[in-house]
């Protein structure tokens, strides 16, 4: 017998439909719709039906069904909810997990849907009770447990309740205190905050006092003192708790029994394996703290309905806690009930229907056959692409590394890596209020171990040291390998490409000890290239074997050998994939005559290069996916890794006390608080690792998915975007509860008013140029050419009245630069051959030499003068420029005048104020400049700019005022 939707109940009929929550009480046996105004009011006489739908990112729709029973509920009204609950689920497909909740000892999951709390209230429908509405209110003491959902109990308002564990509230009339044990954690205390801005709004409309009272500090606390007077004055505490929990059940090992026509039959085995369950029964696994109920796809609705009651029936006969009860059918087993068996084979993954259809439609196009329609083209899939969530516009710099050295590469080879090899990369990009940097190391296939631990420790100590830096925040740290690099290591690249072998002493070493063939890329040999990519700002070529059934009807290649450059279009690729093979080929092989070949009438001298014709593929290469995010907060002691998932996530989840991890399936963020223990700072890399190896979602996450060290404070946007983000909290001081406590009494506002960080506009750069205009190739068909950054109209305009336009590219450092004497933001590195003011450069010089100390800078603008800078008059970059080059020429002729060229000259190591062989003590300190040659001058004169242009932008606006005052 089959269960439909129009067999439900009237009131279930037609429910999850939609993502979101609905809630029936059970009133005689029948439910009945609760109202979303009433969501998370329960009574604890009443048994409820909780259902929660969600869209995957794939939009199918899953569903959790929940029963909760309040502790008044009478028996039967638990039977029945319980059949209501199998009968919605085989409505709904007979996918849904089922859960059985009880008061008091509900799932975290379920309390998560109603953060930060649920109290139920006296009374109720079905147990016969009247809703208890008081007239006036009532004084009431609850008690608060759990770091990451809060379980909240009223317990007796009596004195010898109060214990020096728990985190305790006392609901007053016009006082709401909340009372810390002095053994409790921050985060408990944290979260218990929650609850009393709940109790707040929820019972006295938001007007109301709040008092912390915490367990220990009497001394001169007027809130402690009244809060003692409630209760009779003050008296020291018991040392053990006087409330007693519910006593664990004690697990005698796990037991495994089918159910048969109601009853259940044990099952003997040694150990569970997947292979004990039949399709065709129902099951119940006990493992002491909770039931599971396992449900075959064969079974029918009575026999599931029989294993529902069967557990009740347990629940009931059984000397144990209030368990939970989980339900699962065969296929869609949770994660824990998986865990439970020492073998569970891998889910196999179903085809995408979408391979087939394309495999007919290329055949039919190489036939001639239109086939638009029958499959989707890559443009329409590129519309599927992350978004990076990254500024594209930063500055970058990328060393190969070689044994224990890092080797800087020159602008036009800092997207050219090789598989052998490992690189850092390190790229600065515009942030709220400074730069913000992203530290990475990419790690080839074909790389030796030696130089994978030689790139993450050189990339650690990176990061490490810019801690230190006045004007920098703490770095983000990646981890990437080659071929599961995430959309942001290509927007940041640009046009990446992957060449075979390798460059390292270290890789050449390894081929000739194990006698591997060198594959290294040879430009003047054969090499095969496949293109890919969604755009301008995310396109790759990588070098595969130059084979025939190498290539793909949904790519493009680039051939080159022989003399010869060929570019092959697959016939199911879009105008858009052809533009990107273009714009690789003026990178590998620019200025090169090519011959163009077309899916179905290849050349002889093509198949020739490949090794003849055969048979290859056209269907897309399937990429890993982003999966709907998990949160899991983590302990790490002695190499021992135990994670815990938080549900329906927020911000206010990530304590600053504790390491989360972020899993995305295609990237995983390893997320590390302020107030973390600085010992185990260092091992977050090897935390995200252990989470990597242990895969507790048992999603087979591969050991080279991509991993991001986040600090507090330095989220970058495509860690924020999982959730609805505040920056101002997470620039806030303190431990999680003082942040919280601070809020709360702040009227609900962060105490810090941080600006909201600056969303990247990709509009410029996500699409491909009008093709109504030629393009030409000569523009990148230097291989020496640094590409192009963009920079936005306002830096430009600066820029202008200091550069010599004509002199460099406007975006990039020119060619000419060595990256070995990079400054870490290079903003103007290019020789600058306009005349420059010599005053205007002692007056940089002077303001660059009082700059605060890493000690005094973030003290250094305070937010009362950021206020007014805000609100004080603008003036275009243009006008200040010019009016300070009009001011410093009229001073540059009358000092010129007044001194002309009879002060004595000096080496600038002289005139520093640190050196050891000072100038004499006649001259004038306040003005070294003036004492050194004009060749010295200039090339300090440039290094001024240079370091002018690495401030941040309130602080250069702060240095052009200062020299109108002079």
């Amino acid at each position: 017998m089959t269960f439909s939707m129009r067999d439900l109940d009237e009131a279930l009929q037609g429910c999850g439909q939609k993502s979101g929550i609905e809630i029936w009480r059970i009133e005689n046996f029948k439910p009945v719709t609760v109202p979303k105004e009433s969501h998370g009011k329960f009574f604890t006489g009443d048994s409820y039906i909780v259902l929660k739908t969600a869209a995957s990112r794939s939009g199918s729709l899953h569903h959790d069904i929940h029963y909760w029973l309040g502790k008044d509920s009478s028996q039967d009204e638990a039977g029945a909810v319980a059949i209501m609950t199998v009968e919605l689920d085989s409505a709904l497909g007979g996918r849904a997990v089922q859960y059985r909740e009880v008061q008091g000892h509900e799932t975290e999951k379920f309390l998560s849907y109603f953060k930060p709390c649920i109290i139920p209230q006296e009374g109720g429908v079905a147990s016969g009770f009247n809703h208890v509405k008081p007239e006036k209110h009532q004084t009431r003491l609850y008690i608060c447990k759990g770091k990451h959902v809060v379980r909240v109990k009223e317990v007796p308002f009596a004195r010898s309740t109060l214990n020096h564990d728990d985190v305790f509230i006392l609901d007053t009339e016009s006082k709401i205190f909340q009372f810390s044990g002095s053994n409790s954690s921050i985060q408990e205390r944290a979260k218990a905050l929650e609850v009393v801005q709940y109790i707040k709004d929820t019972y006295h409309d938001g007007k109301c006092d709040i008092a912390a009272v915490e367990d220990g500090r009497l001394m001169a606390d007027t809130e402690a003192g009244e809060f003692w007077g409630l209760f009779g004055g003050f008296a020291p505490l018991p040392k053990k708790s006087a409330l007693r929990d519910h006593q664990t059940a004690e697990s005698d090992g796990l037991k495994l029994s089918s159910v048969e026509k109601g009853q259940t039959k044990p099952i003997e085995a040694e150990s569970l394996q997947k292979e004990l369950l039949d399709t065709n029964k129902c099951y119940i696994l006990d493992c002491g703290l909770e039931l599971f109920v396992w449900k075959g796809r064969q079974t029918s609705i009575d026999q599931r309905k029989s294993a529902s009651k069967a557990a009740e029936e347990l629940f009931r006969s059984s000397v144990r806690p209030k368990s939970n009860l989980v339900s699962v059918m065969e296929g869609f087993e949770t994660v824990m009930f998986r865990s439970k068996f020492d073998s569970w084979p891998a889910t196999s993954a179903v085809a995408e229907p979408q391979h087939g259809r394309g495999k007919v439609a290329a055949l039919l196009q190489r036939r001639g056959v239109n086939v638009q329609g029958l499959v989707k083209t890559s443009s329409s899939s590129s519309k599927d692409e992350p978004k990076p969530y990254i500024d594209g516009t930063g500055n970058l710099q990328v060393w190969r590394i070689n044994r224990e050295e890092k080797i800087p590469l020159e602008a036009a080879e800092q997207s050219k890596f090789y598989s052998g090899d490992c690189y850092i990369f390190q790229y600065s990009y515009p942030g709220e209020d400074r730069e913000e940097s992203l530290v990475g190391t990419w790690l080839g296939k074909q790389s030796v171990e030696e130089e994978r631990a030689s790139a993450i420790s050189m990339a650690s100590k990176m990061v490490e040291s810019m801690k230190f830096m006045p004007a920098q925040s703490s770095s983000l740290q990646a981890r990437i390998y080659e071929g599961k690099e995430p959309i942001q290591f290509f927007v940041i690249m640009q046009s990446f490409i992957t060449f075979k072998g390798g460059l390292s002493d270290a890789f050449k070493k390894y081929i000739v000890e194990n006698e591997v063939p060198d594959s290294t890329y040879d430009a003047e040999g054969v090499a095969l290239f496949r293109v890919q990519g969604s755009g301008p700002e995310n396109m790759q070529a990588i070098q595969i074997e130059a084979v025939s059934t190498g290539l793909n009807s949904y790519y493009c290649y680039i051939l080159h050998g022989d003399s010869t450059v060929f570019t092959w279009r697959g016939n199911l690729t879009s105008s858009d994939d052809q533009e990107l093979m273009e714009r690789m080929l003026d990178l590998i092989k620019p200025n090169e005559n090519t011959k163009a070949q077309k899916e179905g009438s290849e050349s002889e001298q093509f198949w020739k290069l490949l090794g003849g014709k055969s048979e290859y593929p056209s269907q897309k290469i399937k990429k890993d996916g982003e999966s709907d995010p998990h949160l899991f907060s983590c302990t790490f002691s002695n190499e021992n890794l135990k994670v815990t998932e938080i549900f329906n996530f927020t911000q206010d989840d990530l304590m600053t006390e504790d390491i989360f991890i972020l899993d995305c399936h295609t990237e995983i963020f390893v997320w590390v608080g302020q107030q973390v223990d600085p010992k185990k700072k260092p091992k977050s890399l090897a935390i995200g690792e252990k989470f990597l190896k242990h895969d507790f979602l048992l999603e087979n996450l591969a050991s080279e998915t991509p991993i991001y060290i986040v600090t507090e404070g330095n989220e970058p946007p495509f860690f924020t975007r999982f959730f609805t983000w505040d920056s101002s909290k997470s620039a806030m001081h303190g431990n999680s509860f003082q942040k919280k406590l601070a809020i709360l009494t702040n009227k609900g506002k962060p105490l810090v008013d941080k600006p909201k960080r600056r969303v990247p506009v990709y509009s410029s750069r996500s699409s491909f140029p009008d093709k109504s205009q030629p393009r030409s190739r000569s523009m990148t068909s230097t291989p020496d050419r640094a590409r192009v950054r963009g920079r936005s109209p306002a830096f430009n305009a600066l820029a202008a009245n200091f550069e010599n336009i004509g002199t460099r590219n406007q975006s990039t450092p020119p060619p000419m630069v060595s990256p070995l004497v990079r400054k870490l933001y290079p903003k103007s590195l290019a020789p600058d051959l306009t005349p420059r003011s010599a005053a205007f450069a002692a007056r940089t010089a002077l303001f660059e030499k009082s700059r605060p100390t890493p000690q005094e800078t973030p003290s250094s603008l305070g937010p009362a003068e950021a206020t007014n800078e805000a609100e004080a008059p603008k003036t275009t970059e243009d006008e200040s420029m010019s009016s300070i080059r009009e001011d410093s020429k009229e001073e540059e002729e009358e000092e010129a005048e007044e001194e002309g060229s009879s002060l004595p000259t000096f080496p600038y190591e002289r005139l520093k104020t640190d050196s050891e062989d000072p100038p004499p003590s006649d001259i004038d300190l306040r003005r070294r400049e003036a004492y050194m040659s004009s060749a010295e001058f200039k090339e300090k004169l440039e290094m001024t700019k240079s370091e002018f242009y690495k401030l941040p932008k309130w602080k250069q606006n702060k240095l052009k005022m200062a020299v109108h005052l002079f």
